[in-house]
């Protein structure tokens, strides 16, 4: 007889199992008794909680439930994204409080990871001065409590003179406590289908690079792409703009009587509270981006040097690119971090979720329903921000053949 045909490995064979006995001396009957006993102990604890919880508020007679999100808010509210007045309900209000919580978390996570790559990248310069006092910031910075950062940014905000002394750096920006004040643009529908234009542009100009590398895989001829970019992503937007007659009203703010007209504010609080959240995650994304990059071999540096690269080079086509896989999954919990730190708003005045919930609240006296509401937003923005980088962290990913 063959050896193939004897090998249980060959042949696919494996232990035999034994059959399962209905007793406690049977390891897998322990675990299974176990387990129900803990998934029950969990149940029973929150049915309790649950009931509990009914019966309190039937003996004090609070109602439960959403329907309170339909009456009027009478909650004055400094900024939105959306037109919001006193008169309109609940749900409006909590609608603008999400949204300015969005608005703080996108804007921080673009700067935050654009100074935290920065710096992270100066901490390894062959510079001394400037290794050092990127070093510096970050031991700094990281020490130091996020809530009193945000305290130390809006008081200082608040210590800026008045209108009529505001510091004008540039023609149309004034900075003084009553916020920053910047030109703006009307915006009209032709920068709507300007701004479509753009992201089709955009998308055109995906497909038309990865058309590009597979012919120069196939006939190893490199081809140029930001020719067709400029043209797809620029040249297209200004197309339709001008197609649509080209309009541009800038609002330029000026100062009348004791304040200023026109333009668009910048308030102090969402001031402080973006400069604080964007100088301390960018602490510890600068820490994760140079890990990132001392986890490529110092052999890459010096084949590609002996190559002739220039550094700024092999940084931004080589090391960086096999850097990210390192990067991405401890960026992934800064970015969750920053989201969850904007709560922190409510100590300087900003009304995002955390603030607008709480205030209604304690007009409605709907507690539970209100920190629930205030616990999905966090939980449904923290999901959304983890799978868009597991997936952008399984396309970089390197495959295994």
């Amino acid at each position: 007889m063959s050896s193939s045909a004897t090998d249980p490995r060959l042949a696919g064979a494996g232990p035999p199992k034994r059959p399962l006995r209905l007793s406690w001396s049977d390891e897998r009957v322990r675990g299974i008794v176990w387990q129900v006993l803990v998934v029950g102990i969990v149940l029973f604890i929150g049915w309790w909680l649950w009931s509990n919880t009914v019966h309190n508020l039937e003996v004090r007679r609070i109602a439960t439930g959403f329907g309170f999100l339909d009456r009027e808010a009478g909650l004055p509210i400094g900024e939105s994204l959306i037109p919001y007045e006193p008169t309109d309900t609940y749900l409006t209000a909590l609608t603008v409080g999400v949204l300015n919580t969005l608005k703080v978390a996108i804007i921080g996570i673009v700067l935050a990871t654009i100074l935290g790559t920065v710096v992270g990248i100066a901490r390894l310069s062959k510079n001394w001065l400037l290794s050092k006092i990127a070093g510096f910031y970050v031991e700094v910075i990281r020490d130091l409590p996020l809530l009193l950062q945000l305290l130390f940014w809006y008081t200082i905000l608040q210590a800026l003179p008045g209108p009529r002394q505001a510091i004008n750096p540039i023609e149309g920006v004034f900075l003084s406590n009553r916020g920053m004040k910047l030109p703006f643009i009307e915006w009209t529908a032709a920068h709507w289908w300007a701004l479509l234009a753009m992201v089709a542009g955009i998308g055109l100009t995906v497909l038309y690079a990865r058309v590009m590398r597979a012919r120069q895989y196939a006939d190893g001829q490199p081809r140029k792409v930001w020719p067709a970019a400029i043209a797809l992503i620029l040249g297209l937007p200004l197309a339709v703009w001008a197609a649509f007659g080209a309009p541009f009203t800038p609002d330029i703010p000026a100062l009348r009587g004791f304040n200023f007209r026109g333009g668009i504010t910048v308030s102090p609080e969402f001031f402080a509270l973006l400069i604080g959240l964007v100088t301390y995650t960018a602490g510890f994304i600068a820490e994760v981006v140079r890990a990132g990059i001392l986890s490529v071999s110092q052999g890459q540096w010096e084949a590609a040097e002996a190559l002739g690269m220039r550094r700024g080079e092999i940084l931004r086509k080589i090391v960086m690119p096999q850097a990210l896989r390192v990067i991405i999954p401890p960026l992934t919990s800064n970015y969750l971090n920053l989201t969850k730190n904007s709560s922190l708003a409510v100590a300087i005045g900003y009304q995002d979720i955390v603030s607008i919930a709480n205030t209604t609240l304690n007009q409605t006296g709907q507690a539970i329903e209100g920190i629930a509401i205030i616990m999905l937003v966090y939980l449904t923005i923290s999901l959304s921000i983890s799978l868009f980088m597991n997936w952008y962290n399984s396309k970089i990913a390197l495959v295994e053949r």
